[in-house]
């Protein structure tokens, strides 16, 4: 289907839709790397969201739901189709009893912060995680000793078939859960948690921040952790051994701060990048046997 007849048709559709085309993903991403969205849109509701999920599948058209864009790494050519992201409109956030209810489009900084003020203990973990909910619960998000799974007790979510069902069952493994390949869009989650002192919470909240700003690169563009931990050891510690830090390709460094993020200096392309990271598993995979596996999810 040609681009303006595809834009033509959505905004016949939904004519409220805020709709662009040819929008630049490096906008849209931390890494600031992407080419453009062939139709790009913000739903302002989860019904919205459906029927223009529906709308779209039905007409073959490829759909990409994303959040803020923390662990993507955009092709330079961009995305075919339709990208539609969960931003401010997908944020809500509320208490009941010890559980919180939030919406995908939450950042988990928000969200732990939140928390915090309700006097609710086990988010201390995500405060630092850049992103938001739908992503963190999709790839079981973690650090220091914590992760999603040890809070979410329920998902909200859309079938590739554009209905909506709430599950029990987000199946979590190390960085993945049953969403990772199901099709199926993450709405919201239910987050079951622990009444504390908020000064307390804060409080770890700032030993894991501190922690996090001293090891990591937060002032570059990054996805993030680029690769997952393997079986055995840490990602960062092997490619610090087999003598990675500051390899670069093109703008694209293994930053010397942090050996298992790979940061955009300024102007990197989707293709340096993917070279450095096949640089990167090449050769730690020679000296030390072990595959890693990105992190980072390409569209």
């Amino acid at each position: 289907m040609e681009r303006s007849i595809l834009a033509q048709e959505i905004r016949a559709a939904f004519p409220a839709l805020d709709l662009r085309e040819q929008e630049p993903m490096k906008a849209h991403t931390s890494f600031r790397i992407g080419g453009p969205a062939e139709v790009y849109a913000e739903p302002d509701s989860e019904e919205t969201l459906c029927a223009l999920w529906r709308f779209l599948t039905a007409r073959g058209v490829p759909v990409a739901v994303i959040g803020n864009g923390t662990n993507l790494l955009v092709h330079d050519e961009g995305v075919k189709g339709a990208v539609l992201r969960l931003g401010e409109r997908f944020s809500a956030v509320y208490r009941r009893e010890n559980a919180l209810f939030a919406c995908a489009g939450v950042t988990l900084a928000r969200l732990a912060v939140f928390a915090r003020e309700q006097g609710l203990a086990g988010l201390e973990f995500a405060h630092g995680i850049p992103g938001s909910l739908g992503g963190a619960v999709m790839m079981n998000a973690g650090a220091y000793g914590g992760e999603m799974a040890d809070v979410v007790r329920t998902v909200r979510c859309m079938a590739p078939d554009g209905s909506v069902h709430e599950t029990g069952a987000p199946g979590f493994s190390y960085r993945r859960s049953r969403f990772t390949d199901s099709g199926e869009v993450i709405l919201g989650a239910a987050l079951a948690l622990t009444p504390d002192d908020p000064a307390a919470i804060h409080g770890r909240m700032m030993e894991l921040w501190n922690k996090r700003s001293a090891s990591q690169p937060l002032d570059r563009p990054s996805a993030g952790s680029t690769f997952k931990r393997p079986q055995t050891g840490y990602a960062a510690a092997l490619i610090d051994a087999a003598g990675l830090k500051g390899a670069c390709v093109g703008a694209a460094r293994v930053s010397e701060k942090h050996a298992g993020f790979v940061i955009n200096t300024g102007g990197a392309t989707f293709a340096d990048v993917t070279a450095l990271m096949a640089r990167i598993q090449e050769t730690v995979f020679e000296q030390s046997g072990v595959h890693l596996e990105p992190e980072v999810r390409i569209l």
